[in-house]
C-alpha cells in the first residue's frame, strides 16, 4: 500500500503561505463589494438592480481577463502572473479616488472592471499554484485549505465596510471620502504584497497535473490521452459550467444579503452590514469542516452533499419566516463554502500539458456572477426574500456535476 503523500512538502511552505495571502486579500475585496452595494443605493439613490451593476463590472472583468491571464501563466510562469495580477489589482483600488471626486458611478465601475482585471488573474494563477505546491492527490485538500483563508477575508471584508461605508451613512449624502481613505488603504497593502513577491525566491516547480508518479503507478497524475484537445475532456466542459452557475448564486446571494436583513428583518444599515461578518464566518466553517471532511469523503460526493443543501436553505430563505429563514440564509453560506475549490479542482484533474489553460477557461467561468445579481436585481426591487428562489436552479447544475458529470473520461 502506498504511503499517503504529504499535504505538501517544507521547501513548499514559504511559497504556500504567500499564495494563500492572495486568497485572503481577493476574499476581502470581493466581500466588501457586496456592502459597496448598499452604500452606493444609498449614496447614489441607485434601486438593487443598478447596484448589481457593482458584480457585472467586477465579475465580467473575469470574462475579459482570464484569457489573456491564462496565456501569460502559460508563458511567463506563476511568479510573473503573481504580480501582474497586483498591479493590475491595485491600480483598480487606486482609481476609486478620482471616482470619488467626480461622484460618478460609472468611473466607479471602470476602476471596478480594473480592480476585477486583477482578481481574475490571481484566481487564474492562485488555483493551479496552490495545486502545484505537492502531490495531486492531495490538491483538492490544498486549494480547499488556502480557500479557507478566503473566506476569512470574506469576514473581515464586511467588518471594514460596515464601519467605513454604513456607520456614518446618512440620506442623500454624496461624501465619498471613506470610499477613498478605504480603497487606497488596501491599494497600499496589495502594492507591499506585489514587492514582497518580486524577492519571494520560489523552489523549483514540477506541476503534479503533467508528471507521472514514479511511486505510485495507479496514481492519477496525467493526462492519459495528451492527444486529446481541451474541449475534449468532458468533465473539463461541466467545471466551467458549473463554476458559471456556482458563481451566479454566490454574487446574487451575497449582493443582496444586507438588503434581505434591512427589508426582511427590519435591521439597520449598519446592524445589517455587520451580520455579513457571521455570513462569512459560516464560509469559514464550511471550509474548515468541509476539508476535513475530505479525508473520508471523496470531494465530488461532498460537493453534491453541500449543493443539496444550499437548496433546502434557498427554499426556506424565500419564504420569509423571520429568524428561521435568516439561519437558513447565514446556512447558504456554509454549504457554499467548498464549492468554488472543490469544482476548480475536480475540473482540471488529468489535463497533463492543458492544465494551465484549463485554470484559465473555469476561470472564466466566473462571469456567471456578472449577470445574475441583476436578474435577482430586477425580482428584489419587489421581493428580496422571492430572489432567492433563483440560485436553486445553480445549486441543480453543481448537484449534478458532483454526482455524475465529474468523472474523467479515458
Amino acid at each position: 500500500m502506498t504511503n499517503k503523500p504529504a499535504f505538501t512538502e517544507k521547501k513548499f511552505i514559504v511559497t504556500f503561505v504567500f499564495v494563500t495571502s492572495l486568497f485572503l486579500m481577493w476574499g476581502l475585496l470581493h466581500s466588501m463589494s457586496d456592502v459597496l452595494n448598499k452604500h452606493f443605493q444609498n449614496v447614489l439613490n441607485l434601486s438593487k438592480s443598478q447596484s448589481g451593476l457593482i458584480q457585472f463590472s467586477v465579475f465580467g472583468a473575469y470574462f475579459i481577463m482570464s484569457i489573456p491571464a491564462g496565456y501569460f501563466l502559460k508563458k511567463f510562469g506563476y511568479k510573473p502572473g503573481v504580480i501582474l495580477g497586483l498591479i493590475l489589482f491595485a491600480l483598480g483600488l487606486f482609481l476609486f479616488v478620482p471616482a470619488a471626486n467626480a461622484a460618478s458611478f460609472t468611473f466607479f465601475r471602470i476602476a471596478l472592471f480594473i480592480m476585477g482585471c486583477g482578481m481574475a488573474t490571481l484566481e487564474t494563477v492562485a488555483h493551479p499554484f496552490a495545486a502545484a505546491l505537492g502531490d495531486q492527490r492531495r490538491s483538492d485538500q490544498r486549494v480547499n485549505f488556502a480557500q479557507t483563508f478566503n473566506a476569512v477575508g470574506t469576514m473581515i471584508g464586511p467588518a471594514i465596510g460596515s464601519y467605513f461605508l454604513l456607520g456614518s451613512d446618512t440620506v442623500h449624502s454624496t461624501d465619498l471620502t471613506s470610499v477613498k481613505t478605504l480603497y487606497v488603504a488596501i491599494g497600499c497593502v496589495i502594492i507591499l504584497i506585489a514587492v514582497a513577491f518580486m524577492f519571494l525566491k520560489i523552489p523549483v516547480l514540477t506541476d503534479p497535473h503533467a508528471e507521472t508518479s514514479a511511486i505510485d503507478p495507479d496514481a492519477v497524475n496525467v493526462d492519459v490521452e495528451p492527444s486529446k484537445k481541451l474541449y475534449q475532456h468532458s468533465h473539463f466542459v461541466w467545471a466551467v459550467a458549473a463554476q458559471f452557475f456556482n458563481v451566479a448564486a454566490q454574487a446574487g446571494t451575497w449582493a443582496y444579503f444586507i438588503n434581505y436583513g434591512v427589508d426582511i428583518m427590519h435591521f439597520s444599515n449598519e446592524k445589517a452590514g455587520y451580520f455579513m461578518i457571521i455570513f462569512m464566518g459560516m464560509m469559514a466553517l464550511g471550509r474548515i469542516v468541509g476539508t476535513s471532511l475530505m479525508t473520508y469523503i471523496a470531494p465530488n460526493k461532498l460537493l453534491a452533499a453541500f449543493a443539496c443543501g444550499s437548496i433546502l436553505m434557498c427554499l426556506i430563505v424565500a419564504q420569509s419566516l423571520g429568524w428561521t429563514s435568516y439561519i437558513a440564509l447565514l446556512m447558504i453560506n456554509f454549504f457554499f463554502s467548498i464549492m468554488f475549490p472543490t469544482i476548480f479542482s475536480l475540473g482540471i484533474k488529468n489535463l497533463g500539458s492543458h492544465t494551465q489553460q484549463a485554470s484559465s477557461f473555469i476561470a472564466m467561468g466566473v462571469v456567471g456572477g456578472a449577470v445574475f445579481p441583476m436578474v435577482m436585481g430586477q425580482i428584489a426591487n419587489h421581493s428580496v426574500a422571492h430572489a432567492y428562489y433563483l440560485p436553486i436552479i445553480c445549486y441543480a447544475v453543481i448537484f449534478l456535476f458532483g454526482a455524475k458529470l465529474y468523472k474523467v473520461k479515458h
